[in-house]
């Protein structure tokens, strides 16, 4: 906390001010973590997690700090939650979902994290029959490291030429367009890319228009690195209470900057998308239907 505020120009804090200090910013944290989701239905949701330094028993270990952000019904971007726990582990990423979804997570059609299996199997668990997109910016990354440094410009540029594209048909049509370059340059990347096919087009099941094309991604770089430049500040926490402390602060003040900013996405652009996650509900009814009919949710 001393380390903190130095940053902001204050000196020669004493224990019993730190302690207040960090009483009251408790409280208000745990309020914002725990506060019921009223906003929604929330019909995009991100999770993804960071790890951080934490001093235990005696020695420095790494935990996973589990962020959950959404878009609510009026088209603003909200943070919906935060948790610490020792891994990525399925269990962890399940009761964080279970949390979510008790505070009131609903109308959710599509979330977006990284490829680890944890969030995969706790999103199935938790919000049945939502698509789940693979973070494009995560994916990037794992692309990049099967790819030779001199050739990584242009399969970028290749895979940007992929998402931009009107139309599912387009994309499926660009994407084997890709596969086929860069199976006669370089097969390594393109056995990787075809891999990632499902996981990084689920997008296409939304019209262009709802937004949801612009570029799936979990917490975005900016907001990334605003918390990487106030952890940074402290280098290995005290402990996991003090990495809540300062994270569910950080995120609750973008919140609400959120919340004073322009929408993230149009309410046209909501109801289009929330329209294709209605006509994929209703092919799960019982009775027999015409399939042809739905052939953009398959």
């Amino acid at each position: 906390m001393d380390k903190l505020v130095r940053t902001l120009g204050i000196t020669g804090l004493s224990k019993s001010q730190v302690s207040v200090m960090a009483k009251d910013l408790d409280e208000q944290v745990a309020a914002f973590r725990t506060r019921q989701l009223h906003e929604g239905p929330y019909t995009f949701v991100a999770a993804d997690a960071l790890m951080m330094k934490v001093r235990e028993g005696g020695r420095v270990i790494k935990v996973a700090v589990m962020v959950a952000t959404g878009v609510n019904a009026d088209g603003y971007r909200e943070v919906l939650g935060i948790r610490c726990a020792t891994t990525e582990s399925g269990a962890g990423w399940l009761s964080f979902f279970r949390d979510l979804t008790a505070r009131g997570l609903t109308g959710v059609a599509m979330v977006t994290s990284d490829a680890h299996a944890g969030p995969v199997e706790a999103i199935g668990a938790t919000l049945p029959n939502v698509s789940w997109q693979r973070c494009r910016t995560h994916y990037a990354a794992n692309l990049m490291s099967v790819t030779p440094k001199s050739q990584w410009g242009w399969v970028k540029a290749l895979l940007h030429s992929v998402y931009d594209q009107p139309n599912a048909d387009a994309v499926h049509a660009q994407f084997d367009r890709v596969l086929e370059g860069l199976y006669v340059k370089l097969p390594a990347v393109a056995e990787h890319l075809e891999g990632a096919r499902a996981d990084i087009l689920a997008f296409i099941v939304f019209p262009k228009r709802s937004g949801v094309r612009s570029g799936p991604t979990t917490l975005g770089g900016r907001l990334n690195r605003e918390i990487r430049r106030r952890t940074d500040v402290v280098g290995i926490f005290r402990n996991r209470d003090s990495v809540i402390r300062l994270l569910g602060a950080v995120l609750a003040e973008q919140h609400d900057e959120w919340a004073e900013q322009r929408r993230y996405l149009g309410l046209e652009a909501l109801k289009n998308a929330r329209s294709v996650l209605t006509d994929r509900d209703s092919q799960d009814e019982p009775e027999e239907v015409n399939t042809d009919q739905f052939a953009i949710s398959a």
